[in-house]
């Protein structure tokens, strides 16, 4: 594709930035700008996968809505995206600016339909695809100035794998999801895109209590320094459950999930600051508190 510096420049500044997609998760002025990577950490079951969807929201709803009305593409490496829930959670959020008396907002179906096509999910079952993906998506994010936001979930999903398949060697371990993330950092530079990518908490067998070395922490990074090195804001994700709660966990109620309070804890490595955070799960979605 060949352009004048002038058609650069106008389609480099008609991307959003990100910066207020969530300011309740983000230290003050210190939101997500072009160009910047987004990791949210946490073990399984810590509320990482319900704030996706609160982002996905926040980006795809129009304005009148509390949206910012912008195009996202959803990687997903887990294949768990659960789009009934996704389109609830919309549908909730819809209903909501329609009871407040919107009139920007349309119709229940016209207004759905308007938020699912400014999204686009892709699936990936390897590192090799999602190095692919990425290179292909290129196309895309030349070509559509309204797509603001590339969301991997998750980018750990195949450690363990390229772990077996790489041997001995951290080399070679490391080797495509070193190639992504460098591809990625090419793709921020040159299209001022924001990416948000889930990482779940390496599991750790070992027996007795934990070390008490930091350097053994399961908060500790680890995957590969190339992305590490990209990683600009990081929310890492816990969950405080109530001990009355344990039974009916133990008999699968989701009532415990959506009595749980989850913790979210924001960094960022620009501006140095921090900011905690707690929502619990509700019907419509993510609700602060």
């Amino acid at each position: 594709m060949t352009e004048s510096g002038v058609q650069l420049f106008a389609r480099l500044e008609a991307r959003r930035g990100l910066q207020d997609v969530e300011p309740r998760l983000f230290p003050e002025d210190g939101g997500p700008a072009h160009g910047e990577v987004v990791e949210l950490y946490g073990a399984e079951g810590t509320g990482k996968t319900e704030l996706l969807y609160h982002l996905v929201c926040r980006c795809v709803l129009p304005g009148a809505a509390g949206g910012l009305q912008v195009d996202v593409v959803f990687v997903d490496t887990d294949y768990s995206l659960d789009m009934l829930r996704l389109v609830s959670i919309l549908e909730s959020r819809l209903d909501a600016a329609r009871s407040t008396g919107s009139p920007s907002v349309s119709s229940d179906e016209t207004a759905l339909r308007s938020c699912l096509s400014r999204l686009l999910v892709v699936h990936c079952s390897s590192s090799s695809q999602l190095l692919l993906t990425l290179h292909f998506l290129e196309t895309t994010f030349s070509s559509r100035p309204t797509l603001a936001l590339l969301l991997i979930d998750s980018i750990s999903a195949f450690y363990w794998l390229d772990r077996s398949e790489g041997g001995a060697s951290i080399a070679k371990q490391e080797e495509k999801l070193s190639r992504c993330a460098k591809l990625l950092g090419r793709l921020l530079r040159d299209y001022r895109i924001t990416v948000f990518a889930t990482c779940h908490a390496i599991r750790r067998a070992c027996s007795g209590p934990p070390p008490s070395s930091s350097s053994s922490s399961p908060d500790r990074p680890y995957l590969c320094h190339p992305w590490q090195r990209l990683v600009s804001h990081r929310l890492l994700c816990s969950r405080q459950e109530a001990a009355e709660n344990m039974a009916a966990t133990a008999q699968g109620s989701e009532e415990p999930r959506r009595r749980s309070v989850f913790t979210v804890l924001g960094s960022s490595s620009r501006t140095k600051a921090n900011r905690s955070s707690s929502f619990r799960v509700t019907d419509g979605g993510v609700a602060f508190i």
